[in-house]
């Protein structure tokens, strides 16, 4: 690459894309990028005045001359688009899950390898220096050894958000994989970060996935989930990921050992250490680095990339169970509370919280546990 800033383009500037965006005006504003491009279907925000707009995130990557593209476009467009973006020498920046079935995601480190350009993985919480700080942690003893790693994460979504795009919610489109549902979207950066402070970052480190699927919701994808995935290194890490709680609840990663805990609060960037006879546990914050921040470096100065895509195959083959896996088991409506509020009608599951927070700490599945609402309940 030439002496001149990294050229970026980012396809998907609404929703979670805005972040993508602001990302870019920022390194822009630091003098390290600039945002060359953008791509939507739906008209650019007043903050992208003078910046060039396609419809079409094909014609964006085909027309503008670019060194990184942004991807924050519906999960099955990800393979194609990746393709043609590294196919043009542009270096990705690609949103979570990475794509809709493990077969693709081959073909993306394919792509990338023959392109000779990177892929990094929309994973944020994975920026945070909190990740490699509970893997210190861990090695350093601070909670004995090991006994069970869990990922808790019982947040709320609306009918509406069901109903926001033709793919929400859905296992397929047209034919076409989508894996639209708690475990492999919405809370995806859960899982991801677990395995990833697990020491679980490739393919061959997940050895089985016991899946326990539900849906409270009229879709097709999960939206209620536990499952237990089993790690070559004989640890397990136990999942309670699910959209249907009472209220939102801050997801983290629990860490418990022989003589203590650890509790990543990875929205946060938050540890908290608690040992035996404290009163109170050791808090501490933690740095974020952006995704897209680490991308340009890694272009201009080949700075490690934070979040590479062949780091995520243990994530993939999470996902690759769900999306094989026989549809999620609906609930029965006796379970079921709906709640209107100012965000629209949601659907709750009585008792979702305590539950899930016995997957965590037991390590079993929502089935395994007895929870009445579940297949063996």
């Amino acid at each position: 690459m030439s002496e001149r800033m990294p050229r970026i383009g980012v396809a998907g500037t609404h929703g979670h894309g805005a972040t993508h965006v602001a990302a870019a005006l920022a390194l822009e504003r630091q003098g390290r990028a600039v945002l060359a491009a953008v791509a939507d279907h739906r008209p650019p925000g007043a903050d992208l005045a003078g910046t060039p707009a396609y419809r079409e995130a094909s014609e964006m990557i085909a027309s503008a001359s670019l060194d990184v593209v942004v991807l924050s476009t519906p999960m099955h467009t990800h393979l194609p688009l990746a393709e043609a973006a590294l196919a043009a020498g542009a270096h990705v920046l690609l949103e979570k899950p990475p794509t809709p079935t493990l077969d693709e995601f081959h073909r993306l480190l394919a792509a990338a390898d023959e392109a000779g350009r990177v892929v990094q993985l929309g994973f944020q919480s994975l920026g945070s220096s909190a990740v490699p700080e509970m893997r210190r942690l861990v090695a350093d003893g601070a909670v004995g050894d090991p006994v069970r790693y869990g990922a808790l994460a019982t947040w709320v979504r609306t009918e509406e958000y069901w109903r926001r795009t033709p793919w929400a919610g859905r296992r397929e489109l047209d034919g076409v994989p989508v894996v639209d549902g708690a475990v492999t979207n919405p809370l995806a950066h859960a899982v991801a970060t677990g395995l990833a402070i697990a020491g679980a970052t490739r393919e061959p480190d997940v050895t089985g996935v016991r899946l326990d699927l539900y849906r409270a919701n009229d879709i097709e994808a999960d939206d209620t989930s536990s499952l237990v995935v089993d790690l070559v290194s004989g640890d397990t890490l136990a999942c309670a990921l699910s959209l249907t709680a009472s209220r939102r609840g801050e997801p983290c990663i629990v860490i418990e050992g022989t003589t203590g805990r650890l509790v990543l609060w990875y929205t946060l960037d938050v540890i908290q250490l608690f040992e035996p006879g404290a009163a109170f546990p050791t808090t501490t914050g933690y740095a974020r680095t952006g995704l897209l921040a680490n991308l340009v470096d890694h272009v201009v100065d080949g700075v490690p990339l934070l979040v590479p895509a062949a780091s995520t195959g243990a994530f993939m083959r999470v996902l690759e169970a769900v999306r094989t896996s026989a549809a999620p088991t609906p609930i029965a409506p006796s379970f079921i509370d709906r709640r209107v509020g100012d965000e629209g009608t949601r659907r709750v599951v009585r008792d979702l919280e305590a539950w899930s927070a016995r997957v965590v700490a037991e390590g079993r599945t929502f089935a395994e546990l007895g929870a009445p609402w579940a297949r063996n309940g």
